[in-house]
Formats: C-alpha cells, structure tokens, sequence
C-alpha cells in the first residue's frame, strides 16, 4: 500500500512562524551581517567618518514577514547615511556591492 500524503496549509503556515524556523532565519542573518562587516570598506586617512559604515550593521527579525506577512523572515541593514552609494556606487564611485556579496555567501 502506498503511503498517502495531504498538505495542510494551516500546518505549514504553523511551521513558518515557528520559533524554530525564525531562529534558523536569526542565524543566518547574523552570519552574513558577518561577512558584511568583514567587507565593508573602513575609509581612508582624510574620510571624516571612517569606520561608520562599517559600525552600522544591524540584523533584524520577525515571525510575521514575507510578502503576505506568513513566515518568518530576518533582515541586514545599514544604517549609515551614504549606505545606498557605497552599495551601488556613484558616477566617480566604484560600487562596493558589500551586502549582495554577504547575501551571496549564504549565510549557511
């Protein structure tokens, strides 16, 4: 006899928010705010806020994330002023692309 299976969406839904799922997002979050802060440009001699950017790494979570607020998700962001131009650079800027690079790294 084969074995049978039927899908609960209201079980599914349980196992996304779950603690243990957020936790797993909290990890890997953290893992590639690591590898973002280990990337990050520091800033030369004259740079009157060297080491800011490095600094403004933050890790973020919850259970009620996703587009239709149904799983539980984790975010890194910096808070730094100039973020955006040091990620996708300017036009006598090179972009650094820390955080795509982080992300790339999986934070498996």
């Amino acid at each position: 006899m084969a074995a049978r299976f039927k899908l609960s969406r209201r079980g599914v839904g349980k196992l996304l928010r779950s603690p243990m799922v957020k936790a797993e997002m909290e990890r890997r979050a953290q893992a590639v705010m690591a590898t973002a802060v280990a990337l990050s440009p520091v800033g030369g001699p004259g740079d009157p806020h060297a080491g800011r950017y490095k600094a403004s790494w933050s890790p973020d979570s919850t259970a009620r994330g996703g587009r239709r607020r149904d799983r539980a998700t984790a975010t890194v962001r910096n808070t730094a002023p100039y973020a955006r131009w040091v990620e996708y650079g300017t036009e006598r800027v090179r972009a650094h692309h820390v955080l795509l690079r982080a992300a790339r790294s999986g934070g498996g």
